[in-house]
């Protein structure tokens, strides 16, 4: 890959407080007025802020955000998850990955469209010292932004921790409904649960729960961890004791269940949906009770990763479904066309559907995860 010399752009973020608001504050995330449908779009593995020194990196950033403006103009989603890896810490040397987190948001926002994100393996990670800047070329010509104009160029080779970034996103922006999990769960941060209401009744009758968990990576190893399993039993207990309420789980890195089923799919043993089988699953490093509990769990439709970027297929596991997303930015390995995958709620019947949007503005893959 040939080094340019090159500035890094400098960004600015504008400072603002979260104002109260009462349905972000308890969670709940309400039907848009006379809309039979809360429809969800999953944005994976955005990884901004790729190689900054180069050519092709930020006009990758300016490509996925191509990708998310097509998939929100032609969805118009009621929310959108940011489902991990939105930036590629390990691969810019900045104060404040949160300068690059702010620019992957950004379409959404934009939009004046709520939305929730949870921590994927890249996030944090420290710098990786790029092994062509010890050739004969050298180092390029870098200039390290800063959060403000005052604040001097500093390069800085850390990374930035999760409770940073998730307090900054917090901070600045009053659409944003993601929240810091419990601080015995941490380092694991970005778990927690948001509940979607019912468009028929003047109170916060449940339609859904959705859970967020923190499936580490980067700083942390790549594990749901038994803690955040007993977490989540007592919580789902708590909001949802006879497991009438149906409920979906997010995280980022898929778990050994994914591994199991996408064996069983290659031996022609399960039927699934999708259209991208092209690599191997990369599952967490171990399983700590997350799944037993799920899978005991029948209010429980279905879980949904990214990671893998050639992969987006949903395939029945249990009495669940087991999805990937689809690779939204241009960030990150593969060259497949990207796209996201969208969930539709709806409400008396109950029913959840889901489909992949391309980034050209074609549908495939729709499939009825529960009715």
């Amino acid at each position: 890959m040939a080094i340019c010399w090159c500035m890094i752009t400098v960004l600015f973020l504008i400072v603002t407080v979260r104002p109260e608001n009462d349905d972000v504050t308890n969670g709940y995330l309400r039907f848009a007025s006379g809309n039979k449908g809360f429809k969800v779009a999953l944005f994976a593995d955005l990884h901004f802020g790729e190689n900054a020194w180069s050519d092709w990196g930020p006009d990758h950033d300016l490509s996925s955000i191509k990708v998310m403006s097509t998939v929100l103009d032609v969805e118009r989603p009621d929310f959108v998850v940011y489902l991990g890896d939105l930036v590629t810490a390990n691969n810019f040397m900045v104060q404040n990955a949160s300068l690059y987190w702010d620019q992957a948001i950004s379409p959404t926002r934009a939009r004046n469209i709520p939305w929730a994100s949870l921590f994927g393996n890249h996030d944090d990670a420290p710098f990786e010292w790029p092994i062509e800047w010890f050739s004969s070329s050298g180092i390029p010509q870098i200039v390290c932004p800063s959060a403000s104009a005052s604040g001097g160029d500093e390069c800085v080779f850390e990374g930035t921790s999760r409770l940073e970034l998730m307090r900054d996103e917090i901070r600045r922006n009053s659409l944003s409904y993601t929240r810091f999990g419990p601080r015995n769960l941490w380092p694991s941060v970005s778990n927690y649960v948001l509940t979607v209401v019912s468009p028929k009744s003047d109170h916060n009758t449940p339609v859904m729960f959705m859970y967020f968990l923190d499936s580490g990576g980067g700083s942390s190893p790549g594990v749901i961890s038994a803690i955040q399993a007993e977490w989540f039993r007592n919580k789902s207990q708590e909001m949802n004791p006879d497991s009438s309420i149906q409920e979906i789980v997010f995280w980022h890195i898929p778990s050994k269940a994914y591994e199991k089923v996408a064996k069983e799919a290659a031996a022609g043993q399960t039927q699934c949906v999708g259209s991208m089988f092209e690599e191997g699953v990369a599952a967490q490093d171990t399983e700590m009770g997350m799944m037993k509990l799920l899978k005991k769990r029948p209010s429980v439709k279905a879980i949904f990763v990214g990671h893998n970027h050639g992969l987006d297929w949903c395939c029945p596991y249990e009495k669940m479904w087991l999805c990937y997303a689809r690779h939204t930015g241009y960030g990150g390995y593969g060259t497949w066309a990207r796209g996201a995958r969208i969930l539709e709620i709806t409400d008396e019947p109950f029913s959840l559907k889901s489909w992949i949007r391309m980034e050209n503005g074609t549908l495939h893959s729709e499939v009825v995860l529960s009715n």
